[in-house]
């Protein structure tokens, strides 16, 4: 579970306002009120209930999130985190397995199929140096001819030299490096966010519909593979995983 509980100020030193926000908000984690994922109410709600500025309810909520207790979302709310001793596990899937698994048919438009040189930010998500040859895919995923996600993925060209040759309207990136270079360790990054007006263009949706971003890296061994942005709207996609403690 969480850590230790706030420890109450002292008796002859009145606790600041910002303080009195967080431990109730606390206690009501504490005892079980508000569970984990659960959202809590909003900053202008809190304000009207403790009758704080919104400048004290944002630094009771900030300094809470900092020690672990909540998660923010810029514009979907905020929540309940995970306690800490537990963890999702999310099992890596190709798309084209949960499509079928739904009994739906999955095909794949490849947009970039290319080799190019690592920026600074690719370089330090792949862990090779900046200007290293490496490739980049960029790829559309239907559901039923709906399209569901926009795949981005850089890949380790030394771990995996004939990424450019596969045929990914027959396969998918996931699938084919899951056979080459065998997962053992994944990490996922999940975000709320807007799409870009090209990316609604391609996702065919409106710019002001959510969209969940989802960043993964997968490693084979001791090699991180491929870094990939997997970008799904948000009324097509539910993020599903199993819990363990």
């Amino acid at each position: 579970m969480f850590s230790s509980r706030p420890r109450p100020a002292p008796a002859s030193m009145p606790a600041p306002f910002y303080e009195k926000v967080k431990q109730a908000i606390s206690e009501k984690i504490y005892a079980g009120v508000w569970r984990p994922h659960d959202r809590i109410p909003s900053e202008a709600e809190l304000v009207a209930q403790f009758g704080y500025s919104r400048m004290t309810i944002n630094r009771a909520l900030r300094e809470l999130t900092d020690e672990g207790l909540l998660v923010r979302l810029q514009g979907v709310g905020t929540f309940v985190a995970q306690p800490k001793g537990q963890s999702a596990l999310f099992e890596i899937r190709s798309i084209a397995d949960e499509i079928a698994a739904r009994h739906h048919q999955h095909r794949c438009e490849v947009l970039l199929l290319e080799a190019i040189g690592a920026d600074v930010s690719q370089a330090a998500a792949l862990g090779v140096e900046e200007g290293r040859r490496i490739f980049h895919s960029r790829m559309v995923h239907f559901e039923n001819d709906v399209p569901v996600q926009i795949e981005d993925r850089c890949v380790n060209a030394e771990v995996v030299p004939d990424y450019l040759q596969q045929d990914y309207t027959a396969t998918t990136p996931h699938a084919w490096l899951s056979q080459v270079a065998p997962l053992t360790e994944g990490e996922h990054i999940v975000e709320a966010v807007r799409a870009t007006p090209s990316e609604c263009l391609l996702l065919q949706i409106h710019e002001d519909d959510p969209c969940l971003l989802i960043r993964r890296r997968t490693w084979s061994t001791s090699h991180i593979v491929s870094c990939a942005s997997l970008l799904f709207p948000g009324s097509r996609y539910r993020l599903q995983g199993h819990f363990s403690s």
